[in-house]
């Protein structure tokens, strides 16, 4: 079980060629993975050149877990670290480049118990780390009405926001994914539910988000990371919705540290997007850290 545990939690990565190419991997270089998930761009970056070295970060403990077993064959070029990439600290010029990928895995997607998706039945939990306290349980029946709709609309981008959190607050409790998604169906017009996306998808991205503070911790990395870099260095974010990229493409823009490479967001190739459906969304936006402010 625990071997089979870690080969579910693998999964492809998005953009590997772009974002290998983009870094610019060298040998004897030193990287930082801040979301190493399954370990996918990991693995790529070990093998790009000779002698390079990984710190691999996740706040998911069995991310980490899945991700050591997965690499156990690189293992001395590995250091693995349990945290949120907005709460630690580097020294500054430690790396000669930095990935996160901001997507959810499909791991998380896929393990009914982390309650990310509305496809099986599982409680209302969506935390990276299970260390945290507040569960997207706790959001949906102890917040009010006004603030629902706020986060729905805000973190969601959902329209209909104000009918969802009036249904919800008239059902609650709620202890299931199926109960919640139920229930946001139930409140949208009747062409709503049958589009290209179930009418629970946005609600449940905006909760994932609040529950994880995503939108604050990827600003907070980011204000950081550059001074991690060399001169010279090369930061690559993958991001997969639109509130993720505006924060990317202003912050690497802002920075007084950086060069942005990537003027537009490099997306898949219809051959990618094939092969792995979630690709589809990516957007990945590169910087380099400048010589003349380093």
């Amino acid at each position: 079980m625990e071997g089979m545990e870690a080969q579910e939690f693998f999964h492809v990565p998005v953009l590997s060629h772009e974002v290998i190419e983009g870094l610019a991997v060298r040998p004897s270089g030193h990287y930082l993975d801040a979301t190493v998930g399954g370990g996918g761009h990991t693995r790529l970056i070990l093998e790009a050149a000779l002698d390079v070295r990984v710190t691999a970060i996740d706040q998911d403990e069995q991310a980490l877990l899945a991700a050591q077993k997965q690499l156990v064959d690189l293992g001395d070029r590995l250091k693995f670290i349990l945290s949120n990439f907005a709460d630690y600290e580097f020294s500054p010029m430690t790396f000669d480049g930095i990935i996160a990928d901001l997507g959810v895995s499909s791991y998380h997607l896929d393990t009914p118990e982390r309650g990310f998706s509305f496809r099986h039945e599982a409680s209302l939990d969506m935390r990276m780390d299970r260390r945290q306290p507040l569960t997207a349980g706790d959001v949906i029946n102890d917040w009010d009405e006004a603030e629902l709709a706020s986060i729905f609309f805000k973190y969601g981008e959902e329209r209909l926001s104000r009918r969802i959190a009036r249904r919800i607050v008239e059902q609650r409790p709620f202890h299931t994914t199926v109960e919640l998604a139920a229930a946001i169906a139930s409140a949208v017009p009747r062409q709503y539910r049958y589009g290209r996306i179930h009418p629970a998808t946005r609600v449940f991205q905006a909760l994932r988000i609040v529950v994880n503070d995503e939108l604050k911790s990827l600003e907070t990395f980011l204000q950081k990371a550059p001074n991690w870099l060399v001169p010279g260095g090369k930061i690559a974010i993958i991001s997969f919705h639109s509130l993720e990229d505006r924060i990317v493409k202003h912050s690497l823009r802002n920075s007084t540290l950086l060069q942005v490479i990537t003027k537009k967001p490099i997306t898949a190739q219809e051959e990618e997007i094939v092969n792995n459906p979630r690709s589809r969304s990516a957007k990945l936006r590169i910087g380099e850290r400048s010589y003349t402010n380093s």
